[in-house]
């Protein structure tokens, strides 16, 4: 459940399951959303394997998105669980954005140890000999993000439901 009504949705919670549980919650800056598991929601995809002979089509899970999180509810989300204002925990992301962007402009690989690792790779076309390779041949680029394996542990429990 996206964290963008955390204020709305923990009015709901008040009214439901009483003022005293909310309160504790909010004093030890707990969010009432990381108690309630969810399950990631998948629906099934047909897609066509055109490499076996006669093409074949076979179906795939695919996630459903339950919508986004922008960068004002994750500097609320973190407010909320430490003693850091919003408004800097808002500074301190876009201060990072821009510092992890310069640093992989330098040919660096940014590791941030529980977040996970980013790096530059390059798109470009093949050459027939390394002196025929050039700055002709890259055509762009992109970051490759790999999660820490923090992240990775936070989704071992994930549980699954199928939409009809």
């Amino acid at each position: 459940m996206p964290y963008g009504n955390y204020r709305k949705d923990v009015r709901k919670l008040k009214t439901r399951a009483g003022t005293g549980i909310i309160f504790v919650l909010n004093h030890l800056k707990i969010n009432p959303y990381s108690l309630i598991i969810m399950a990631v929601q998948f629906k099934m995809v047909a897609k066509q394997n055109n490499l076996a002979s006669p093409p074949e089509l076979k179906y795939y899970p695919c996630a459903v998105h339950q919508g986004e999180t922008d960068l004002d509810a994750l500097a609320e989300v973190v407010a909320s669980r430490s003693t850091v204002s919003k408004a800097d925990c808002y500074g301190v992301i876009i201060a990072l954005t821009e510092a992890i962007g310069e640093t992989l402009k330098d040919g660096r690989i940014v590791k941030i140890n529980s977040l996970g690792t980013f790096q530059l790779v390059l798109q470009g076309t093949a050459a027939d000999t390394p002196d025929d390779l050039g700055k002709v041949n890259i055509k762009g680029s992109k970051i490759v993000y790999k999660p820490s394996s923090v992240i990775k542990n936070k989704l071992k429990d994930i549980s699954f439901k199928r939409l009809r």
